[in-house]
């Protein structure tokens, strides 16, 4: 199996400008954590002070970091944040052995979680970064305060065939030149792609200079929902296109042994950003809730 990397030196080059300039649109960060695990080497953001339970941060593809811009100042109202650029993704982690399924993806997550000495955090994850975070949740509970999915792939429904197709069609080295605008155009509900904003920059970017090299995800199974036994929030979009919202949060509802489970009908896939004010204080409304005292 093969490792992801940049498709040349040119084009990371071009990559790091455009990520440096998604980075300065964040807070600055207390530290900066460059983590060693079996797979390759995961970069991890710290903003705030220490205090109380912190939070972890994974993204969705190729968002990196930089895709929390929207969230990370009103999540710094709860304490402590760390953010991850993900393993065999772009951004500023990097991969030096081959991914090969679930258990490999939860062994890097949770190494990083040791080495930065998190004994239990509050996990965020976002789009595929749902989909890890659930994954390391079921082979890794211990580790979790909390478990927040916002729109996760393949955790409560399966992928639609049109988000396979126009994904597979924006991977393509020349093809991907029309077909990434398009792609984010489109799940993002129809909404103008806005070209000079941070995020969607360093996506766009990362889509079209990196190779990606990872196992495809497989639907977080029904016995392993049953075994998350801590808190969970999930918001589905009503208008997403990664998977059905209505099936997706009926199953969330059934097997979710402590669920919190809300489908939000006018949003799209992009409700992190897009519904951010919103998005933000019902993730801190959780997090209040479950660090009181009972």
């Amino acid at each position: 199996m093969k490792v992801g990397g940049f498709a040349s030196s040119e084009a990371r080059a071009e990559y790091e400008a455009v990520y440096e300039r998604g980075l300065a649109a964040l807070p600055a960060p207390a530290g900066i954590h460059d983590v060693e695990t079996a797979f390759g080497v995961a970069r991890v953001y710290r903003f705030g002070q220490p205090g109380g339970t912190p939070i972890m941060l994974v993204p969705g593809r190729a968002g990196t970091a930089v895709m929390w811009e929207p969230n990370l100042t009103a999540l710094l109202r709860h304490g402590e944040v760390h953010a991850v650029d993900l393993i065999g993704e772009p951004g500023r982690s990097a991969q030096t052995a081959p991914i090969r399924n679930g258990v490999d993806q939860a062994a890097w997550l949770s190494t990083v979680l040791a080495e930065l000495d998190l004994a239990t955090v509050h996990l965020i994850g976002y789009s595929f970064g749902g989909w890890l975070a659930a994954n390391l949740a079921a082979r890794a509970p211990e580790r979790l305060r909390t478990l927040t999915l916002i729109d996760p792939v393949l955790t409560f429904g399966g992928l639609t065939a049109g988000l396979v197709v126009r994904a597979t069609l924006a991977a393509i080295p020349g093809v991907g030149r029309w077909a990434r605008p398009s792609f984010l155009h489109w799940i993002s509900g129809g909404a103008e792609v806005d070209t000079t904003d941070p995020v969607a920059r360093v996506i766009d970017e990362g889509m079209r200079t990196y190779r990606i090299a990872l196992p495809s995800p497989r639907l977080i199974t029904d016995a392993q929902l049953r075994s998350l036994r801590m808190p969970v929030l999930a918001l589905i979009a009503g208008r997403s296109v990664i998977h059905h919202p209505d099936r997706a949060a009926a199953r969330a509802r059934e097997l979710l042994p402590r669920g919190q489970v809300e489908l939000w009908p006018s949003a799209t896939h992009a409700i992190a950003g897009e519904a951010a004010d919103e998005v933000n204080a019902r993730i801190l409304r959780f997090l209040a809730a479950e660090e009181t005292p009972s």
